[in-house]
């Protein structure tokens, strides 16, 4: 450990510096002794690096590196000669990286470094600076010049702290000075490095003042560009105002004005739009604005685009609707089979509209699992009320400018996609469907849903004001579909605003009529077949569902027809004429062997085995419940991974066979010398829910009373 003088200020002090220092490489700075610097760190091993030095004396050698684009610097891609530092503050910032406050404390050489820990460390030389022979004329006249030139580098425009500058006019340290201005001379990595290593001070100032001549004869030069800039500034000015009274000569003369007629143009496009009046002032005072900007301006095409989206958004244009109820039920039933609630929604919309003209659309939210149909229902929707139909998917949407649109400062901004699909729709009553708003992102730019709660509410969407129009837009005829699979994700005040409509999983016989009236016949077209060359029997569509898919929808049940339709496809292709009939016993010859295995009945009754009824998310099933005693404590054991509510099922189970014992003749002893455990099978699917109480209680029954339970009874409950 070397002893080393630290000048700090006015006092001199002497500070010992281990031989050993961790090391902080710098990839795009060199720090000088005494300099104050705040920095970044953002590496792994820098960071343990700050934490070695803030566990011991504060003191880190700062060392550049010799390349500033190696990310991960070893030994040999740094300087051998550094700086020794100390840290004075520490702040851990939110996203994980440090900041830090360092001062340069002496000038230090590396004998080597040792790369082989977790950070970089050095065995350090600190060096001290030659003395200096006092009251040199020659150090004397360096020593005003470096001020000198400081001061004229400041009237140049160099951006220097005017206190920088008053506290190196009372410096005469020429070591002190030379780091104080070469550290604020924005030099390149190699230079500033070069003037770290020179420990000479008169040699060091005597550098540093030919990089200020340097510096300065820059500024100079940069001066000039500027003064010739403003000159060209003038003359651009000049050449507007003779513009101006060109055109002036040209209207007394009635030579024709492109951007005079497209300005016409715009303000007949303006009138025939129908536009509400506040809407029309906006308008026409962006025209204005338009018509008194040179035809060359920058921001004439920012003008040119907001008055297109404005001349041709359908303000006043509307379709009208269809008020055959009939007419409109048979265009449901046409493209959709079951569905009856949503069905009878929309058919009593037309009803209290043809009632009341001026009623609001509904806001209606379709939830469902995937594959029911809730997309194409909307399609559906729109024919039955002769609308026009658009859609936009929010699955991901995380950025609320995608909804409202961006202000016109910003390059390349425009409107929302809620307008632009009004504005692709052509109409201001289309059916609006919004698909996946359970799966609307939210990140630091905003939260998308909260701007879709101006949009679903009637008594606020009259006038929902997109960022780029900046005038409001009347919502209140368009009728707007959500879909979603789940309730759970979407946030309450969102779901609040809608009509809640649940779409259940179809049954079989649906899916099974589905098939023969929509699925069948789409898919022989597809696949240039006819009628004639394949067939499905109900039976094999049948057996299609339970044993080739488990789905409440139909996009599984649509890919095996599709499948078969394949086989039969290549078999006419290659000249078969037979015609295919699919039924239940060829079925493994177009599809394979069935992918799904249902759950099979008791084959006989059994003692504590009792059959409960489950819900699935892609339908209904069994599940078999099963009780045994032991010789033991009273204890209850439970197995088959339940959740928390089908654990105090059991439990309740077992407390009413206990409180109904001499009901049902079991001895009062029973409970206090067995162990009961109660196991339902395939343990490696989690189960939970509220409806086994009743099953879990008569295996545990059948089981305390050798009755065995009918293997056809299956109970919920």
């Amino acid at each position: 450990m070397e002893l080393v003088k630290a000048d700090q200020g006015p006092e001199q002090q002497q500070v010992s510096i281990p031989d050993v220092l961790a090391v902080l490489p710098l990839p795009d700075i060199v720090v000088f002794p005494y300099m104050i610097v705040p920095l970044f760190v953002n590496r792994d091993r820098s960071a343990k690096a700050v934490d070695q030095a803030l566990s011991e004396n504060r003191m880190i050698l700062m060392v550049s590196q010799k390349n500033a684009n190696v990310d991960d610097p070893k030994a040999e891609d740094l300087h051998d000669f550094g700086t020794v530092s100390v840290i004075m503050r520490m702040l851990k910032l939110p996203d994980g990286r440090v900041r830090i406050l360092v001062q340069g404390f002496s000038r230090a050489k590396v004998e080597y470094f040792d790369d082989s820990k977790a950070y970089i460390t050095a065995k350090v030389e600190p060096k001290t600076e030659p003395q200096v022979v006092p009251d040199s004329p020659e150090l004397e006249a360096l020593i005003r010049n470096v001020k000198s030139s400081l001061e004229k580098m400041v009237s140049l425009g160099k951006n220097i702290s005017p206190d920088l500058v008053a506290i190196a006019t009372q410096i005469d340290d020429p070591g002190r000075l030379s780091d104080l201005v070469a550290s604020n001379l924005d030099l390149k990595i190699d230079r500033a490095q070069e003037v770290l290593e020179l420990l000479d001070p008169v040699a060091r100032l005597r550098r540093v003042h030919e990089l200020m001549a340097k510096e300065i004869g820059v500024l100079e030069i940069q001066n000039d560009i500027n003064t010739q800039a403003r000159g060209e500034m003038d003359k651009s000015q000049r050449e507007f105002y003779l513009r101006q009274q060109m055109k002036a000569i040209q209207q007394e003369l009635g030579e024709g004005n492109e951007l005079q007629e497209e300005i016409e143009q715009y303000r007949r496009k303006i009138k025939k739009a129908k536009m509400p009046s506040e809407v029309t002032e906006e308008a026409e005072r962006q025209l204005g604005r338009l018509e008194r900007m040179h035809p060359d301006a920058a921001e004439t095409a920012t003008l040119r685009n907001y008055l297109d989206w404005m001349v041709s958004l359908p303000w006043s244009k509307s379709t009208k609707d269809n008020l055959d109820l009939k007419k409109a039920q048979k265009i449901l039933d046409e493209d959709h089979y079951g569905l009856e609630k949503i069905k009878e929604r929309i058919v009593e919309h037309l009803a209290v509209r043809k009632l009341k003209k001026d009623t609001k659309g509904p806001i209606l939210c379709l939830v469902g699992p995937p594959g029911v149909g809730k997309t194409s229902l909307g399609k559906s929707i729109a024919r039955a009320l002769g609308r026009k139909f658009v859609r936009i998917s929010l699955g991901g949407v995380h950025d609320e400018a995608e909804i409202r649109g961006h202000r016109r400062t910003y390059v390349g901004a425009m409107p929302g996609r809620i307008i632009q699909s009004i504005h692709q729709a052509g109409t201001n009553n289309p059916v609006f469907m919004m698909d996946e708003v359970d799966k609307i992102g939210a990140d630091f730019r905003g939260d998308p849903s909260s701007a879709l709660l101006e949009v679903l509410d009637p008594e606020q969407n009259f006038a929902f004001r997109d960022n780029y129009l900046g005038v409001p837009f009347d919502l209140s005829n368009v009728m707007f579909i959500t879909t979603a699979n789940m309730l759970d994700p979407i946030q309450p005040a969102f779901r609040d605003r809608m009509e809640i409509i649940q779409l259940s999983g179809y049954t079989e016989e649906e899916k099974v009529e589905i098939a023969k009236r929509h699925l069948m016949p789409k898919q022989t077209a597809e696949h240039g077949l006819t009628n004639e060359q394949i067939q499905f029997t109900d039976e094999g569509l049948r057996t299609i569902i339970n044993l080739y898919t488990q789905e409440a929808g139909l996009r599984n049940l649509e890919r095996e027809i599709a499948a078969a339709c394949r086989k039969v496809a290549k078999q006419v292709a290659l000249g078969e004429k037979t015609t295919r009939k699919i039924h239940t016993d060829n079925l493994d010859q177009f599809l394979g062997r069935p992918k799904i295995f249902q759950e099979e009945l008791l084959k006989r009754d059994q003692v504590g085995v009792a059959t409960g009824l489950a819900w699935t998310p892609v339908g209904g099933d069994v599940l078999f419940v099963e009780a045994t005693a032991m010789k033991g404590r009273g204890g209850l054991t439970l197995t088959g991974q339940l959740g928390d509510v089908m654990k105090e099922s059991a439990q309740a189970a077992l407390s009413y066979a206990r409180s109904h014992a001499k009901e049902f003749g079991i001895s009062d002893d029973f409970f206090s010398k067995h162990d009961i455990h109660v196991h339902v099978p395939e343990g490696a699917i989690p189960k939970d829910g509220p409806s086994a109480g009743v099953t879990m209680a008569t295996a545990i029954l059948s089981l305390l009373t050798q009755k065995a339970v009918h293997r056809k009874i299956a109970m919920t409950g």
